[in-house]
């Protein structure tokens, strides 16, 4: 695959010896879609430690230190399914109606610098595609929405999110910084299914009873393609002076797909994107 000088910077960025995003044809290359695909099929998530090399990590953390000031927080109670229940076909105690606390302060993709380093490696091509191969979906677009396509999760002391199940067919997520002390990434892997809601197990994980959660250790360079539609999962609550930084690439196999005003509200407090990221912040 022939890469411009944008793509060259990024993937100086990238492990190449284990990840030869730039030899697409190689039989390495082959080797780590295998792997992941056997992984999501197996795990639903495919981790590529190591993806992002250790002198490249520091300069991403540097750059989530200066664009934290830019994230909103949110905050509030929210159920495992991401949506109001019906009060009425399910018992007080049933995982529909069951509600739990979240905080995450998130900065959107559209004030991020266009200089940015995680900006550069989401809309680099060779990722995409690479992506695309691990999935195995078909074609996979960069997400259309202003604000999710790329997200800066902050979370600090205090912060959590709540168990849940997402509402997309799959999440790429970058690690970049660990907190002081919690913030894992829970996971109870494909507890459910399409034809089959399992509430008993999920009720497990939420009372805290169940065996089969297992703790993601996302290292600072991990990059993880994550199936949360069947997968309960959670961030454990934040501790310590250390924020928590993430990275969230956002795809898609619908073109155009973008998130609704309400969502905007709530996640990043406004529902207008700027045309052009701000200089500085607050703006002027």
């Amino acid at each position: 695959m022939e890469v411009d000088g944008g793509e060259a910077e990024v993937l100086g960025w990238i492990d190449t010896e284990r990840y030869p995003l730039d030899a697409r044809e190689s039989p390495g290359y082959a080797a780590v879609v295998a792997a992941g695909r056997a992984q999501l099929a197996e795990h639903g998530y495919a981790e590529l430690s190591g993806f992002v090399r250790p002198g490249a990590v520091e300069r991403f953390v540097a750059e989530a230190e200066a664009l934290r000031q830019r994230a909103y927080a949110s905050e509030g109670i929210g159920t495992p399914y991401l949506e109001l229940p019906d009060e009425a076909a399910f018992a007080s105690d049933h995982p529909r109606r069951t509600w739990m606390p979240y905080g995450v302060s998130a900065v959107p993709y559209d004030l991020f610098p266009t200089s940015s380093l995680l900006r550069g490696l989401y809309e680099a091509e060779v990722l995409r595609v690479l992506i695309e191969d691990i999935v195995d979906r078909g074609p996979v677009m960069r997400y259309a929405d202003p604000f999710g396509a790329l997200n800066l999760a902050v979370m600090h002391a205090g912060d959590q999110l709540q168990w849940h199940f997402d509402q997309t067919d799959f999440v790429v997520s970058l690690a970049i910084q660990t907190a002081s002390v919690g913030g894992d990434f829970e996971v109870a892997p494909k507890i459910r299914s399409a034809d089959d809601e399992r509430y008993d197990e999920v009720a497990e994980v939420l009372d805290g009873a169940s065996s089969a959660v297992v703790t993601l250790a996302m290292t600072p360079g991990t990059l993880l393609v994550f199936e949360g539609r069947h997968s309960l999962h959670r961030v454990s609550p934040i501790e310590g002076t250390r924020a928590r930084h993430v990275g969230l690439l956002g795809y898609d196999t619908t073109p155009g797909a973008m998130g609704s005003d309400l969502l905007r509200e709530i996640r990043y407090g406004r529902t207008v994107p700027f045309d052009t990221p701000p200089a500085v912040w607050p703006p002027t």
